[in-house]
């Protein structure tokens, strides 16, 4: 890897306003997240070595040192002069096919994408700040996404609760008094409802869609290769309005406007997953079954005659207009809640229909589909899903130059690969330590008092340690935990709690779940992926390396393996962090005045230097656009300042993308021993790249 931060906590946590590692980060769910060109914070302990060498500086030239009243922590961003360019950007603005007053003669044009310009000015020698930057439509898909995992694992959260109140109940000693406990049957079942489900009404209620209005062809941000992890998620984009029908088309209600000249019902996008006997799926060309008169219970054949209406009409105006339809196809799929993934592939115009007696000996109407031209390769073949060449065992691996990175101290092996250098090297300069490195000049504080409840901790109106995050559990059990939203400290069950390792509040503490590989990259050195696919909100590994005092830090400046643990000074807001919700009842809030009068409060007291000994953390780069978000957790003690910094992902990461976060660094924030600005590009390749790491 090229570089690895004076990483800091604040900077990479997600929060209700911001979301991964910009700031505060990008991580989970978040729907006002502010943009990922904002502000970013320059590291305390980095402020403090560039005002020590402008004095050093100042004193040579005999000049008379700046008040100290007057220095700030947070930058603006700035742009690199040598890489600025005036780059043009597609707007979401989409021009509609064109369709005559005639609808016989139907006319469409080519798509046309309107350019803008987005540049920023810099002056030499001076902090520059970026001119507003409106969010790209990747950023805006994302987002929403994020937003919907989190009302996704609440309503997750939520039949949790419901299903153990309901075994408690079941459990419950007979007698004159046991009506009063049980629920009836009857009542579970009404009352049992499909989270994702629960989520896109929450969304729909909050007017949190993204594109809530239909529209004709692709959607900005969503490109052909797009996977959704299930139809509630195309809901809450917009991609496909029904999490069941699988045609999308636009009604009567659109026939004004810009679109008086078409003919409604008007079909917009069609879901291929094998649901009809009739379906016949050649990639390229495809013959499609209409909806409706198919037995719901899920054995594909027809029970009825199928009708000239709704979803069936909307695809034969389209092919009267020429209108295309975006096509998602749905794969078997064991990673996903929904047992499938559906990728978009693309506008494919609906060239002939017909109707005709099915398999079944039932009429239904059949659809001629065929895909565009000049779009992107087919991810998917016939009804066949890869997401990459994933090895079986390492004699499968290509380069592979080391079995287990970790020497046997992780339950999974961590292999290492290189393609990229001739001869392959290893990753070498540094020892790998599966648990934290403690001096003895550093002592940790005593196990806090744990909760008392027996076995597993299930209800958070009774359980101390539930009581800390806001009385609830910050987990839900599903996919071995996983987090529902960031917060400023998670507080987890530890060594004098009653429960066993296998309580939902003990997620982070189970060690590496996922297949890891370290390998080596063209430009970022070395750099982490997964084999396996990482759900939204679970726990991937924590950071690892040498605990140490800031003090002791200061003169490390170019070690570029430090994370600075600044949990305290992001929870009070200081040196330009955006605080959190506070929703914790946190013990040491009553102490927090009683910091070191010595020091400066915007300096984390304490460090995580992996220079030299780390885990597989220290191997994860940057991103201006990550897959994974920062979180303080707190499980054996209750001392902020010594939090654990866990990664989580805050995206659903399928197998073989590489994993990132935001190193969170201020433009122009990192400085030389001479006091001048040190310049790092950055070749994270994502669209809305700074173009520059420090």
């Amino acid at each position: 890897m090229v570089v690895q931060s004076p990483h800091s906590v604040e900077s990479s946590v997600p929060t209700a306003k911001n979301g991964s590692k910009r700031q505060l980060g990008k991580g989970l769910p978040a729907k006002d997240i502010v943009s990922p060109v904002g502000q970013r914070r320059a590291s305390a302990r980095l402020q403090a070595a560039k005002e020590r060498a402008e004095k050093k500086l100042l004193t040579k030239r005999k000049v008379e040192p700046p008040d100290e009243d007057g220095k700030s922590s947070r930058k603006k961003v700035n742009v690199d002069a040598e890489n600025l360019k005036l780059k043009q950007a597609p707007t979401e603005v989409q021009q509609l096919p064109q369709v005559s007053p005639d609808p016989t003669e139907p006319k469409i044009s080519h798509k046309v994408a309107k350019m803008v310009e987005r540049a920023a000015k810099i002056s030499a020698g001076l902090d520059a700040t970026n001119a507003p930057s409106e969010k790209s439509a990747h950023i805006k898909v994302k987002e929403t996404t994020r937003l919907f995992n989190k009302h996704y694992l609440h309503f997750v959260q939520e039949e949790e609760k419901r299903c153990a109140a309901v075994k408690v109940d079941k459990k419950a000693p007979k007698g004159k008094n046991a009506k009063k406990g049980v629920v009836p049957e009857a009542d579970v079942k009404a009352k049992a409802k499909r989270p994702d489900l629960k989520a896109i009404s929450k969304m729909m209620e909050k007017n949190e869609v993204l594109y809530p209005e239909k529209r004709i062809g692709s959607l900005p941000g969503i490109d052909v290769g797009h996977r959704f992890y299930s139809r509630a998620e195309m809901v809450a984009v917009g991609f496909h309005s029904h999490w069941l029908n699988g045609i999308d088309y636009m009604g009567q209600s659109y026939k004004k406007g810009e679109y008086e000249h078409y003919i409604f019902p008007l079909a917009v996008a069609i879901v291929l997953s094998g649901m009809y006997e009739d379906d016949l799926d050649n990639a390229e060309d495809v013959v499609y079954t209409g909806q409706g008169g198919h037995d719901l219970t899920g054995n594909k054949r027809q029970i009825r005659d199928q009708v000239l209406e709704r979803g069936n009409l909307a695809l034969k105006n389209c092919v009267d207009l020429g209108v295309p339809v975006r096509v998602i196809r749905g794969h078997e799929s064991s990673s996903s809640y929904s047992g499938k993934i559906y990728t978009y592939d693309g506008l494919y115009k609906v060239v002939q229909y017909w109707a005709e007696k099915g398999i079944s000996g039932f009429t239904v109407f059949k659809y001629r589909l065929k895909r565009l031209e000049g779009q992107p390769t087919l991810t998917t073949s016939q009804v066949q899903f890869t997401y990459g060449r994933v090895p079986k065992s390492t004699s499968e691996i290509r380069g592979l130059v080391c079995e287990d990175i970790s020497g046997g101290q992780e339950d999974i092996p961590i292999p290492a690969t290189n393609l990229v250098d001739d001869p392959p090297i290893a990753p070498t300069g540094y020892t790998y330590f599966k648990s934290m490195k403690v001096p003895r000049n550093i002592k940790l504080p005593d196990n806090a008092t744990g909760c008392n409840c027996n076995g597993l901790c299930w209800d958070p109106k009774t359980c101390a340690c539930a009581r800390l995050n806001g009385s609830d559990f910050p987990y839900v059990q599903r996919d071995g935990g996983r987090l529902i939203e960031a917060k400023h400290v998670v507080f987890e069950c530890g060594p004098k709690c009653g429960c066993g390792p296998s309580c939902v509040n003990r997620a982070s503490q189970r060690g590496l779940k996922y297949r890891l590989e370290v390998f080596r990259t063209p430009k970022k050195g070395w750099a982490v992926r997964s084999w396996d696919f990482i759900p939204a909100g679970a726990p991937v590994c924590e950071y690892i390396g040498v605990l140490m005092k800031t003090e002791e830090l200061d003169s490390v400046s170019d070690n570029n393996y430090i994370f600075d643990i600044d949990c305290l000074q992001t929870m009070r807001g200081l040196g330009g962090r955006e605080m959190r919700q506070q929703d914790a009842s946190l013990p040491m809030i009553q102490n927090m005045e009683k910091i070191d009068e010595q020091r400066s409060e915007s300096v984390p007291e304490f460090g995580i230097d992996a220079g030299s000994f780390g885990n597989v953390a220290r191997f994860i780069n940057h991103s201006c656009e990550p897959n994974l978000f920062i979180q303080c957790v707190l499980s054996a003690h209750q001392d902020i300042k010594l939090a654990r910094v866990m990664l989580f992902a805050a995206d659903n990461i399928p197998p073989l993308q590489e994993l990132t976060y935001d190193y969170g660094y201020a433009l122009d924030s990192v400085y030389g021993p001479d006091g001048k600005v040190k310049r790092m590009a950055c070749y994270c390749g994502a669209e809305d790249c700074r173009k520059r790491l420090f």
